[in-house]
């Protein structure tokens, strides 16, 4: 088949395109190589996908209405996983109109491409910050998200809702995935477990946001990918997942599992919260373990041994 995946060289991205061509399938990777973290960094997430015959990289941008027209129009998109957003809360507190733009007029202009050149199935990656401050847990798909606390939650809501509309209007199977802390090798620079381990070992203090009892909800990539290929399998008609390992962990707790792995003691400064962070995430996964066999197989000392060996081999090489 032939895929789209928009922020095909991103961490979620490469590794979807990894599985995806080592599986025969055709994929086109849409990115923009924004500055948001080092466009460097990118392209060395999908160096080893170069010169395969079966992989395309497009520098564009998802607002880019004609050029994603184009990629449709050529039979490039049969499969659309949809993973291009601007992320992460805090800096859209910072920046909501680029967030705006971005994450719904992006995701509007894809889906109307869909519609007008009838794609097999669309994948959208959405997040457990839709939940906000939930005070039920573990978080459930038919929970109400009527409390997110920050304009990149409230981006993917809307992001959610113009799937839905789409699905109900057109009949394009749509999947939704809430992706709960996707950790493992080629993780964002800006997320904690990376930024903590570029600290911790250029013996550098970490920040932490309030007394380090905050708990997450950590989902290794590779369980992520599985999932990803497996609902596009089943092409839903209109679907919303959790994907997360519900079993959330301490952030102190991680921080001395990332000691333990790089080799490392951490420098700890506390400092206080921020705005947008929520206490805690939990994910209820039994309607993915239903519908289509999720089963998260990576523990969190298995994923973060993992992600420690890839960053000390990068760190050594300049990359990170």
């Amino acid at each position: 088949m032939n895929f789209l995946v928009t922020g095909g060289a991103g961490f979620i991205g490469s590794h979807l395109c990894e599985r995806l061509v080592r599986e025969g399938h055709r994929v086109c990777c849409l990115d923009s190589f924004n500055e948001y973290y080092s466009p460097a960094l990118k392209w060395d997430n999908i160096s080893a996908l170069q010169g395969k015959k079966n992989f395309a990289v497009v520098v564009g941008d998802i607002l880019d209405s004609d050029l994603v027209s184009d990629l449709f129009r050529r039979g490039c998109a049969e499969v659309v996983v949809h993973l291009a957003a601007r992320a992460g809360p805090r800096p859209s507190i910072e920046s909501p109109f680029l967030y705006e733009e971005v994450n719904v007029n992006g995701t509007l202009v894809l889906l109307e491409a869909a519609r007008r050149y009838g794609a097999q199935c669309f994948v959208f990656a959405s997040s457990s910050s839709v939940y906000g401050r939930n005070e039920k847990r573990p978080f459930a798909e038919s929970d109400a998200l009527t409390y997110p606390v920050s304009p990149y939650a409230a981006t993917k809501i809307a992001g959610e809702a113009l799937c839905r509309t789409y699905a109900h209007l057109y009949g394009i199977p749509t999947t939704v995935l809430r992706f709960f802390t996707v950790y493992g090798p080629r993780q964002r620079p800006d997320m904690a477990i990376h930024k903590f381990a570029k600290r911790m070992v250029e013996g550098k203090e970490i920040e932490i946001y309030g007394d380090g009892t905050s708990v997450r909800d950590y989902t290794y990539i590779d369980d992520v990918i599985d999932a990803i290929c497996a609902v596009v399998e089943r092409k839903f008609s209109f679907e919303i997942f959790n994907l997360g390992c519900s079993r959330p962990v301490v952030l102190n707790d991680v921080v001395a599992a990332l000691e333990r792995h790089l080799g490392v003691t951490a420098r700890v400064v506390h400092v206080e919260e921020q705005p947008g962070d929520v206490p805690a995430t939990h994910s209820d996964i039994t309607k993915s373990q239903r519908m289509f066999g999720y089963s998260p197989r990576v523990d969190l000392e298995t994923g973060l041994a993992r992600f420690a060996q890839w960053f000390k081999e990068k760190h050594s090489a300049g990359l990170v």
